[in-house]
This record gives structure tokens, C-alpha cells and sequence, in this order.
């Protein structure tokens, strides 16, 4: 019982870092070759060498040490390439619908100051 318990919730682990790898990698495919060099990241084909093998890795040797690997590759990409990518490609912003800086008083029509 226990350890058909932790059989499938390391099934589900192998799951999420294949979803990660996949996901980085299609992140990876699909940005411009020209971002990667305005954002001072390495080139877009050292990325997809990368995030490709560790989909490999997932798919194809089980081997946890490997599978790591791949995950801290794909949360690189994802926590650090793929937002400056974002950026010089305009497509980031947040919640403040595209515009720039301003502080967290700011309405949607401007400074919001208590009606002073």
C-alpha cells in the first residue's frame, strides 16, 4: 500500500518535470532568434539543444539524476531567459494593461491620492 502510494506520486513527479521540460522548450521554439541576442542570453539554438535533451531525457531515460538536469535547465529558462525575452520582445507588462512603471496607488485613469 505505501509504496504503490509513492510509486504513483513519483509517476506524477516524472510527469510534472517532463510538463516543465515540454512547456520551456515550446517557450524556447516559438521566441525570436533576435531576442535572445537584445536580451544577453545565450543563442536560441543552445537553448532548444538544452530543453530538447532534457524532453529526451524525460521521455526516454528514466534516470532521476538526469531528470534533474533537465528540470533546473527548464526552470532557468523559465524564471530567467524566458521573462528578458518578454521584454525586449514587448510582450511582457503584468496587469497595469501594457504601460510602465507607476506605483501600486495608480488607478486605471491615473495617481489615485485619497481625493486630495
Amino acid at each position: 500500500m505505501l509504496l504503490s502510494a509513492f510509486g504513483s506520486l513519483l509517476q506524477l513527479l516524472y510527469l510534472a518535470m517532463l510538463v516543465l521540460a515540454v512547456v520551456a522548450f515550446v517557450f524556447a521554439a516559438t521566441a525570436r532568434e533576435d531576442a535572445y541576442r537584445a536580451a544577453d542570453k545565450k543563442k536560441k539554438s543552445f537553448w532548444l539543444i538544452i530543453l530538447g535533451i532534457a524532453v529526451a531525457v524525460n521521455l526516454l531515460i528514466p534516470m532521476l539524476f538526469l531528470q534533474l538536469a533537465g528540470v533546473v535547465a527548464s526552470i532557468v529558462f523559465m524564471v530567467d531567459v524566458r521573462p528578458a525575452l518578454k521584454e525586449v520582445s514587448g510582450g511582457g507588462g503584468g496587469g497595469g494593461g501594457g504601460r510602465r512603471g507607476g506605483s501600486s496607488s495608480d488607478g486605471p485613469y491615473g495617481p489615485y491620492n485619497g481625493g486630495r
